[in-house]
C-alpha cells in the first residue's frame, strides 16, 4: 500500500499532466514535447555530500543543484556578473534564469538556448509569452505574468551578451537507446539498455547525463535523426522547397540572424523541431509569427525533422 503523501503526489503529477495535456489539446502528444515525467530521478541524482563536475572548484549538494532559486554557477569566472533574476530569481513564481537557461545560456532540450540572442528578440518571446500568444505552460506563461519590466530586460541583456557554444552532435542513425524522460523533462538512457527504432522522430539525450543532471554549463547533448535527414535538411534551408523560401533569406547565408530574425545556427534541434511545429499549430504565435506561419504552412514532418537536424550540425 501506498503512503499517504506518496499517493498525493502520483495524484498532482497525474492532474498536473491532464491541465497541459489539455493546453495543447490542439496537437498530438508528442514525442518533442517533454510533458510528462515518466520517472522522478535522473543519473546521480540521489547521490549525497558535496558533488563537482569536471573543471570547476566548486561543490554543490544535489539539494543546492536542485534548487530553482539559486542553482549553481560552476564556472562564475566564465561570464559577467548575472543580474539577480538570472541568479536567483524573483520569489516563489520566478525561478533563477540560470536554472534551466544555465549559467552558460545553452539550457536544455526542454528549455533553450539564450545565448548570444539580440536582446530585443528576447524581450519580444517574453512579451508574447505574457499575452498568451506564445504557449509553453510547463514553465515560461507563468513565470512571465510576475517578470518585472526591469528584470526581463536585465536577463535580456545579459544573456545576449555571452557567447554562445558548440552545444550539439547530430547523429544519423535507425535505431535508439531506449529512454525515459526523468527529472527537469529531460531525456535519459534507461539504466537497463534495450534499442528501439528511431522512426520519424528525434530523440535527444545529454553526453554525460550525470553532469547534465547537475545542471553542467558545458555539458552538451547528441541528438540522433533519421538517416538521410541532414542532407534533406540542407537543401531545405538553403534552395527551399515546394513553394517554401529559403530560410538563408530571413536568417543570412552563415543563419546567424539579420534584424528581427534570430540566429538559428547551431540550436537544439529538438528545440529547432519544436518551433517549427508551434508555428505550424499556433502554439507559437505573436508579432512577427505571420512570416514564419507562410513558411512553415507546407512543410510536413518529416521535413521539421530534416531542417532542425540540419541547423543542430552548424557552428552557432
Amino acid at each position: 500500500m501506498l503512503h499517504g503523501g506518496v499517493m498525493q503526489k502520483i495524484v498532482f503529477v497525474f492532474a498536473w499532466a491532464a491541465s497541459i495535456a489539455g493546453v495543447y489539446a490542439a496537437e498530438p502528444q508528442h514525442w518533442a514535447y517533454p510533458i510528462v515525467v515518466e520517472r522522478p530521478i535522473a543519473p546521480g541524482s540521489d547521490d549525497t555530500g558535496p558533488l563537482q563536475i569536471p573543471g570547476s572548484s566548486r561543490s554543490y549538494t544535489g539539494v543546492q543543484i536542485d534548487d530553482l532559486s539559486n542553482p549553481p554557477d560552476w564556472f562564475p569566472d566564465s561570464h559577467a556578473p548575472a543580474p539577480n533574476v538570472v541568479r536567483a530569481g524573483a520569489g516563489k513564481s520566478v525561478p533563477a534564469c540560470g536554472a534551466c537557461h544555465l549559467m552558460s545560456g545553452m539550457g536544455h532540450p526542454e528549455s533553450s538556448h539564450l545565448a548570444g540572442l539580440p536582446a530585443q528578440y528576447i524581450l519580444r518571446q517574453i512579451a508574447d509569452f505574457r499575452s498568451g500568444a506564445r504557449k509553453e505552460p510547463t514553465r515560461m506563461n507563468g513565470i512571465v505574468k510576475d517578470l518585472t519590466d526591469d528584470d526581463a530586460r536585465q536577463a535580456a541583456e545579459w544573456f545576449s551578451a555571452l557567447k554562445p557554444l558548440q552545444w550539439t552532435k547530430v547523429v544519423e542513425t535507425d535505431t535508439v537507446a531506449v529512454t525515459y524522460l526523468g527529472k527537469g523533462r529531460m531525456r535519459f538512457v534507461a539504466a537497463e539498455g534495450g534499442s528501439e527504432p528511431l522512426g520519424s522522430r528525434i530523440i535527444e539525450v545529454p553526453q554525460d547525463p550525470v553532469n547534465a543532471a547537475r545542471r553542467d554549463p558545458r555539458n552538451g547533448f547528441v541528438a540522433y535523426v533519421p538517416p538521410g535527414s541532414i542532407k534533406r535538411g540542407e537543401a531545405i534551408v538553403r534552395s527551399g522547397s515546394r513553394g517554401v523560401m529559403s530560410c538563408v533569406i530571413c536568417h543570412g547565408a552563415g543563419l546567424q540572424g539579420i534584424g528581427d530574425a534570430p540566429p538559428i545556427a547551431g540550436i537544439s534541434p529538438l528545440y529547432a523541431f519544436r518551433q517549427l511545429h508551434g508555428f505550424q499549430t499556433g502554439a507559437r504565435a505573436g508579432v512577427w509569427s505571420s512570416q514564419m506561419l507562410t513558411v512553415v504552412a507546407n512543410l510536413s514532418e518529416e521535413e521539421m525533422i530534416s531542417i532542425a537536424a540540419y541547423l543542430g550540425t552548424l557552428a552557432p
